[in-house]
């Protein structure tokens, strides 16, 4: 195998859209754990962002290392560097080392030694048990690995307080319940990729119908997840407005699924999907930071 990496290789194999997607989110956590309308100390916000970002990148690097034979019957991955050999192997392992050692070791003693210890449960849930394991055995596969996926604003969150608050566990939830709709309409997209490479993706397992029906479901669930902030008094009426209409859009894309028959639909609810949770954490920050965000039932 050739080895013609160029940094664009090495970025490919971070998987830098999930990872931007990602720290969105951890961001989110950690300027949502300051007081009303408090910021985030540069000494933390800078090494907290550095060692997530890292870990992150490490974590999508091992799972283009352990998915390399996968991807390279999927059209969807069969280009990534790995596969096309501009990579080898032990480079692209040595790499995810070193980002993985130095997220660790700027975590640990620039950070907390909390954040580094969750982020290292991230890590190795993603990257080994979901990658190796999950992804391979179950249907339900990123239902139970979503988790992994799902703590990103909990780091955040204990960088800036060093405690696992519930409200963060708010936010992880809605991550987790957003996490099945949003993959699933992808698989349904590339169904015929998955059953090729032999992945138990639940529209192989369980057809496209029911699949479709799993997405609808899911994302009503997600919609009164969503509330959840407000409910309990974390968040006020901007985001209360954000939650109802965003979900209520996403809602209406399932809804196309469920009972259409667009091929462009499963994608188009996929993008939506992405856009739903940007916007989603984005009102959490403006409701955090615009004085009539703090009404709400707990107020």
């Amino acid at each position: 195998m050739s080895d013609s990496a160029s940094w664009r290789d090495y970025l490919a194999l971070t998987k830098p859209g999930v990872v931007l997607l990602l720290m969105v989110t951890a961001i989110a956590g950690m300027f949502l754990a300051t007081e009303p309308a408090g910021m985030v100390p540069v000494s933390i916000l800078v090494p907290a962002f550095s060692g997530l970002t890292l870990a992150m990148m490490a974590s999508a690097a091992i799972n283009q290392i352990m998915d390399q034979k996968i991807d390279a019957v999927m059209s969807r991955t069969e280009n990534r560097p790995i596969v096309t050999g501009r990579l080898n192997t032990r480079k692209a392992v040595a790499f995810a080392a070193l980002l993985a050692v130095l997220s660790m070791l700027i975590l640990d003693q620039l950070v907390n030694r909390l954040t580094a210890l969750l982020t290292l449960f991230g890590f190795v849930g993603y990257a080994f048990i979901y990658t190796l394991y999950l992804k391979r055995a179950t249907p339900q596969n990123i239902v139970i690995g979503g988790l992994a996926g799902a703590i990103p604003p909990l780091l955040g969150w204990t960088s800036v307080s060093g405690e696992m608050h519930p409200y963060a566990w708010l936010l992880v939830l809605i991550i987790f319940v957003w996490t099945p709709p949003h993959f699933w309409a992808l698989a349904i997209h590339r169904r015929d990729d998955y059953a090729k490479a032999e992945i138990p993706m639940l529209p192989v397992t369980h057809g496209i119908p029911f699949t479709r029906a799993s997405v609808l479901h899911y994302t009503i669930l997600l919609l009164l997840t969503s509330l959840l902030p407000y409910l309990t008094g974390m968040s006020g009426l901007i985001y209360l407005a954000a939650a109802l209409l965003l979900g209520l859009i996403f809602v209406l894309h399932a809804l196309k699924l469920r009972f259409g028959d667009d091929p462009r639909t499963p994608m188009k609810t996929f993008g939506y999907s992405i856009t739903y949770l940007f916007m989603l954490f984005a009102a959490l920050l403006v409701d955090h930071y615009v004085p009539i965000g703090v009404i709400g039932p707990g107020a």
